[in-house]
């Protein structure tokens, strides 16, 4: 059974970035999340118009196909990329059709998990396929990301549950596009969570959409669930550093800092021993990077 990509003991944190968006950048800002103690790196190999992200990602997708970014180039950079890594782990994300569609589906999962990667995403995998990439991420050991929705059926539910073995369930919170957060706020996905153990106790489930801020980091564990997923909000500030001619890899870090400031100890407490955060059995603490 593979390691999970979330830490047991606290609360997990996923940054969404397109590859090749800065070009040339990948490995710069991939060490820069793993420096600061973030665990996955959802790294979408780029496709255009996507239906269900929002303008801040579409954007970087175009930039970053217009720099001629494709799934080999983004496999090439991972094999480099991956032995320097020392907690962050590499989810890949590629569109069915625009990456996968004209390729050997037993040889294409070989090769992405030979590249280092951790798990694939499909996006807009046809469901009658399903199937054969099922068998194929099997044969080559490489585990599947999920994806599902809080209005998702609990037929949804229980397949999306117990296909990530070995991964996550990607929990989007709610319909719509990327960097849009849902109405009734992150911690009213707690039924959803729920319901996902309950189909596969032990899944992890990751919540993306609309996490821009350390409290909505706080609202996602509040959830229950694993991890925050951050996107649009990364995205968006690589794109404003590109904009203004300032760096990618301190503008990312800037904004893993906000994420998850450092708290001071308190003067009383600031030579007392350690103590471990009492948490709730629902959630797990949210700490600092590490």
């Amino acid at each position: 059974m593979p390691e999970p990509l979330f830490p047991a003991d606290e609360f997990g944190l996923a940054v969404f970035l397109n590859a090749g968006d800065p070009p040339g950048r990948l490995t710069d800002l991939a060490l820069t999340l793993d420096e600061a103690g973030v665990d996955v790196l959802e790294l979408a190999v780029p496709f255009p118009d996507s239906p269900t992200d929002g303008p801040v990602i579409r954007r970087s997708a175009a930039r970053a196909l217009t720099h001629g970014t494709t799934l080999d180039t983004v496999l090439a950079e991972l094999t480099t990329l991956t032995p320097r890594l020392h907690r962050l782990k590499t989810v890949l994300l590629a569109d069915w059709s625009h990456s996968l569609r004209h390729r050997d589906p037993a040889a294409c999962a070989r090769r992405i998990a030979d590249a280092g990667a951790a798990a694939l995403l499909v996006h807009a995998l046809p469901p009658r396929l399903r199937p054969v990439w099922q068998h194929a991420l099997e044969q080559a050991r490489l585990p599947q990301v999920t994806t599902c929705y809080p209005a998702s059926t609990p037929q949804t539910l229980t397949a999306a549950a117990q296909g990530a073995s070995g991964a996550y369930v990607y929990l989007v919170a709610h319909y719509g596009r990327s960097g849009t957060a849902p109405g009734a706020g992150h911690r009213a996905l707690a039924g959803t969570v729920t319901a996902l153990r309950a189909a596969a106790p032990g899944v992890q489930v990751a919540v993306g959409f609309g996490v821009k801020a350390a409290a909505d980091l706080d609202a996602v564990a509040g959830s229950g669930a694993d991890a925050a997923i951050v996107g649009s909000a990364a995205v968006a500030r690589l794109e404003d550093a590109q904009r203004h001619g300032h760096d990618p890899v301190t503008q990312l870090r800037a904004l893993l800092t906000e994420l998850r400031p450092p708290r001071p100890a308190r003067p009383d407490t600031a030579h007392a021993p350690a103590t471990t955060p009492a948490t709730t059995p629902a959630t797990k603490p949210v700490t600092n990077p590490a």
